[in-house]
C-alpha cells in the first residue's frame, strides 16, 4: 500500500497552486492591442492566416448492447479501471489534477456541472483535448431524483444543452446528482434525452468527507479491481494529493486507468 506523506501531500497542493497561478498570468497576456474603430487588419506579403480549424465534436453517447440502463462496472476480465470526477469546484484544481493524470498516462472520466461549465467554459476543451471522457452530472448538481418529473428533465436536458454547445455533443454520460444512481424516473428521462445508460460505480473513494489524502488513497485501493468505476471529486486538494500514488499503485497490480468508454468497449 503506498502511503501518502506530509512531504508528498504538500508538492501536490504546491503543484496546484503554481498551475493556478500560472492560469492567471496567462489569461492576463492578451494578443496585442485592439485596432482602433474603423481600422482594417492588413498583412505582410506571404502571411495570410490560414481558415480558423473548428474542434471536432466531442463523441456522443453509444448503447452497449447487453449492459444494463445503470452500469456500476466493467467487464471484470480485464485489467481495467475508470476513475470517474464529479466535475465541480476550484477550476485551479480541477487542471492540476488532469495535468497530474496526465503525467502518468492516465485517462479520465468527467461527469461535468453545467452551472459549472457556465462558469468555466475552457475546462470542457481542456478535459477532451486530454483524452478524457467529458458527461453530463446534471445543471445545479442538486437532488434530481427528488425533483418533479418536469424539474428533472430540466436539469437533465439544460446541462446536455449546455455541453453541446461547448463541445458539439451531450456528452458520452450521464450520472444523477446527490445520489449514486438514478431512480427509474430519472433513468428513463436520461435515455429519453440521448443517454442509454446512466453511469453509477462501485468504489466510492469517500473524497468529498475530507478524510485526508492518505484515507482517499487507501479507501480506493482496498475496493478496487478489475472492471471498477471509481467515484472521486473536482475540487478537494486531498483528491489531488492522492491521485498520483493511486495510480502509482494501480500500475503496480497491473491496472490501467481508462475512460469509461475504453473501460467498456
Amino acid at each position: 500500500m503506498v502511503q501518502v506523506t506530509s512531504t508528498n501531500r504538500r508538492g501536490a497542493l504546491r503543484t496546484g497552486a503554481g498551475l493556478a497561478a500560472g492560469a492567471a498570468l496567462a489569461s492576463g497576456c492578451g494578443a496585442g492591442p485592439a485596432a482602433p474603430p474603423g481600422a482594417t487588419a492588413s498583412a505582410s506579403p506571404g502571411s495570410a492566416r490560414p481558415p480558423a480549424v473548428r474542434a471536432p465534436a466531442a463523441p456522443a453517447p453509444r448503447a452497449y448492447p447487453g449492459l444494463p440502463a445503470q452500469i456500476t462496472h466493467g467487464p471484470r476480465t480485464r485489467p481495467q479501471v475508470a476513475l470517474t470526477f464529479h466535475g465541480q469546484g476550484d477550476p485551479a484544481l480541477a487542471r492540476a489534477l488532469l495535468t497530474a493524470a496526465e503525467r502518468q498516462g492516465a485517462r479520465l472520466t468527467v461527469l461535468a456541472v453545467g452551472d459549472w461549465l457556465e462558469e468555466h467554459p475552457d475546462l470542457a476543451r481542456r478535459i477532451l483535448d486530454g483524452g478524457h471522457d467529458l458527461g453530463n452530472h446534471t445543471q445545479r448538481h442538486i437532488a434530481v431524483n427528488a425533483l418533479s418529473e418536469s424539474a428533472a428533465r430540466r436539469e437533465i436536458t439544460d446541462c446536455a444543452d449546455r455541453l453541446k454547445r461547448l463541445t458539439g455533443s451531450i456528452g458520452a454520460w450521464f450520472r444523477p446528482s446527490r445520489a449514486p444512481a438514478a431512480s427509474p424516473l430519472v433513468t428513463r428521462l436520461a435515455r429519453a434525452a440521448g443517454y442509454p445508460h446512466v453511469l453509477s460505480y462501485d468504489v466510492d473513494s469517500l473524497d468529498h468527507t475530507r478524510p485526508g489524502a492518505a484515507a482517499v488513497t487507501r479507501t480506493v485501493l482496498a475496493g478496487v479491481r478489475n472492471g471498477s468505476v471509481v467515484s472521486l471529486h473536482f475540487g478537494f486538494p486531498d483528491t489531488v494529493a492522492a491521485l498520483p500514488d493511486v495510480l502509482t499503485e494501480l500500475g503496480r497490480r497491473g491496472l490501467r486507468a481508462v475512460t469509461t468508454t475504453e473501460l467498456l468497449s
